[in-house]
């Protein structure tokens, strides 16, 4: 790949690391000096010294400050600069300061002060010397030579040595003209100066030029008539001349009222007018000359012919089908000037005529509603006719109230608790006064003024149907009340739910101890609730319910079906229905029995164990007689003669203990076997016996 010519950065790079420069000194010099008088002819030069090792055409950028604003700036190869003031001014006074930058490396002078004093004198032009009073001319203040922005202020001085500051317009250049009025009649001298504004301070010049000014009168004071007197009544003619005597050229008469202009016209004028109600206040008659004004004011009363008419209405509170009247009347009137007996009255109602009497009657009906006025007519003296009008009167019958409905909210009610009660009546116009009266309470009062408002009541619990017939709700809208009682019957198509007693658990056939293996049934039974009601038994010893079912009746049952020992214990049902207070009966103990039969069982077992260790007594005893006997036989043995006597003997005895022994023994013979393992062997046959016939009497008790 052919590489291309390399960027001009990188020469510039490459430039910087092949030479080498510092920036040694810059200088700043100020001729001919720092302080010089104003006009004085200024240059501000700025020198540099560069070390570099031959960098061809090495350019220098130059920037002059003057209290850290940039006043001038200059690119060159050469090590030095001049900055000229022709003609220095204040505005150039300041802390100058030069910067110097080579490439990539700058450095500053030091900073030089230039005092530049005195300022040029201002010069004061007017466009008019001798104006008229509150007259409009223009004054013009100038110091050319200056630098601005410049702050002008104009002065008048009535007498010597006390000048006054006449306006001061906003900061400008070298030139200000402004809009001057002088109000007072006299001889005054005018001038101004200026102030300029440096980083040093605020330094003002000397006054400018004075001028004589000579403000004169200017006599164009209107005079004012009002005819045919400053106080008059409704109807009169009224009649208003305002002129200006010895008036200069183009000057405008006006007549105002309240900010009004009711006539213009030059030199002079005169208005004519019919008084009425509402002229009463100061005319003013002015008189205009350019931007020169003179008035005259005088104060004007009209006093009423007649009061603004009434429109009044009986009754006040006024419902469909009631007589109403209306009647039109003035309450003052004046009477050296017309006779009550010669005004005239109509009624209107909607802009349309009804009668040209003072008074209207009607019933009123939902046709009669609207807005009704009612107009009175008299004549001045001046032959004027004089009408008022009243102010609207609107007339809307109300609804009469209908019988007020009691009901309960939500439609449910639960006997024993607290509760809502809503009273209403489907007509009757707002606002309605419901009234609620409950037994042992102070009867209370909503008031319902707007449509969707409910009169809710909050009602203490009762205990029984009947009590429902204790409250009473009483509905009225203005005067015409009307009220109704509300029984329990008129709530009867409420759902009404009693709580439910406390249950009683009854057993059957008895409480206390029960036989084992009989039938038991548990009856659970409330006096009062509404169906349906849920019963539910507990056993203590048992987790969870025994057994649940949702009635119709106030009483259900629960059987246990050949109850056992491990039954027995406490038990208890509760009732509940959706009156959701759930109620709980006193707990039953039940005791399981041993049946007689099982008794009869264990009596023949400890019978027969008797037996059994009667014979067990009856073969020891035998066994420790047939033991004496053998032992007293050898003893006779041994005192016998021949040994045939002694067999003698003791077949004797074999035959003596034969007869003794138990029947199951006959036919053995004692020589058969030894004596003592013959009783062992009975005595493990009888518990044998014994053991088998205990099992089984246990096995048919169980």
């Amino acid at each position: 790949m052919e590489s291309g010519p390399p960027s001009l950065p990188l020469l510039l790079l490459l430039t910087c690391l092949l030479h080498s420069y510092t920036i040694d000194t810059v200088d700043l010099t100020i001729l001919p000096s720092g302080a010089v008088q104003s006009g004085t002819p200024v240059t501000v030069r700025c020198r540099v010294r560069v070390s570099h090792d031959n960098i061809p055409h090495l350019q220098h950028d130059f920037q002059l400050r003057l209290d850290d604003v940039p006043v001038h700036s200059s690119t060159t190869e050469d090590d030095s600069i001049a900055y000229q003031l022709p003609r220095a001014r204040a505005a150039d006074s300041g802390s100058y300061e030069c910067r110097v930058t080579v490439r990539d490396k700058s450095k500053a002078s030091f900073g030089r002060k230039l005092h530049v004093a005195g300022l040029q004198t201002p010069v004061l032009y007017l466009s008019n010397a001798s104006p008229y009073e509150s007259e409009e001319f223009t004054a013009t203040c100038s110091a050319p030579e200056e630098k601005g922005p410049l702050v002008f202020r104009f002065y008048q001085m009535s007498l010597p040595g006390d000048p006054k500051k006449i306006k001061q317009p906003p900061p400008s250049g070298v030139s200000s003209e402004t809009t001057l009025v002088l109000r007072s009649v006299g001889d005054s001298t005018l001038y101004c100066d200026y102030e300029v504004n440096l980083v040093s301070g605020a330094r003002r010049s000397n006054r400018s030029n004075e001028i004589p000014v000579i403000v004169k009168a200017l006599y164009i004071s209107p005079t004012m008539n009002v005819l045919p007197f400053l106080d008059v009544f409704e109807g009169d003619v009224m009649e208003v001349v305002c002129k200006v005597v010895n008036p200069p050229k183009n000057i405008e008469v006006f007549l105002t009222k309240d900010r009004r202009v009711l006539k213009k016209a030059p030199v002079s004028l005169s208005h004519l007018f019919t008084a009425r109600e509402g002229d009463s206040g100061t005319l003013v008659c002015k008189a205009e000359w350019g931007n020169v004004q003179k008035e005259t004011n005088k104060t004007l009363t009209v006093k009423e012919l007649f009061s603004k008419p009434q429109l009044t209405l009986q009754p006040k509170d006024l419902f469909e089908g009631d007589r109403l009247k209306m009647t039109c009347s003035v309450s003052i009137y004046a009477s050296e000037r017309i006779g009550n007996e010669s005004m005239r009255f109509s009624i209107y109602k909607d802009g349309a005529k009804l009668t040209d009497a003072r008074t209207y009657n009607t019933t009123a009906e939902p046709p009669t509603n609207g807005n009704y006025t009612c107009r009175a007519e008299a004549t001045s003296l001046s032959y004027t006719d004089v009408a008022k009008e009243s102010q609207a009167l609107v007339v809307k019958a109300k609804v009469p109230v209908s019988e007020p409905v009691l009901s309960v909210v939500g439609g449910t009610l639960v006997l024993g608790k607290r509760f809502q009660l809503l009273c209403r009546s489907d007509n009757g116009t707002l606002p309605i006064d419901y009234t609620l009266s409950s037994p042992g309470r102070p009867a209370e009062t909503i008031v319902v003024s707007k449509p969707g408002e409910e009169a809710v009541f909050n009602s203490s619990a009762i205990r029984q149907t009947s009590d429902l017939s204790d409250f009473l709700c009483r509905a009225a809208n203005g005067e015409n009340r009307r009220s109704m009682s509300v029984t329990g019957r008129r709530l009867q198509r409420l759902s009404i739910i009693e709580p439910v007693s406390v249950p009683v658990l009854t057993v059957f056939p008895g409480a206390g101890d029960v036989s084992g293996g009989q039938n038991v049934t548990l009856s659970c039974s409330v006096q009062r609730g509404s169906l349906p009601i849920s019963f539910t038994w507990f056993h203590t010893e048992t987790e969870g319910p025994l057994f649940f079912r949702l009635s119709q009746k106030r009483e259900e049952s629960y059987s246990i079906s050949s109850i056992r020992r491990e039954q027995a214990g406490e038990y208890y049902c509760v009732g509940d229905n959706p009156a959701n207070e759930t109620k709980r009966s006193l707990r039953v103990v039940i005791g399981v029995k041993m049946a007689g039969w099982k008794k009869g069982l264990i009596a023949v077992f400890v019978l027969c164990i008797l037996l059994i260790l009667a014979m067990i007594l009856i073969l020891a005893l035998k066994r420790r007689l047939l033991q004496f006997k053998r032992r007293r036989t050898g003893e006779l043995s041994v005192k016998s003669a021949s040994t045939k006597a002694e067999r003698l003997s003791l077949t004797q005895a074999e035959v003596n203990e034969a007869a003794n022994v138990t029947p199951g023994m006959i036919g053995k013979s004692v020589w058969s076997e030894h004596p003592s393992g013959s009783g062992e062997s009975k005595l493990t046959m009888c518990w044998a016996v014994v053991n088998h016939f205990c099992i089984c009497i246990f096995n048919d008790i169980n």
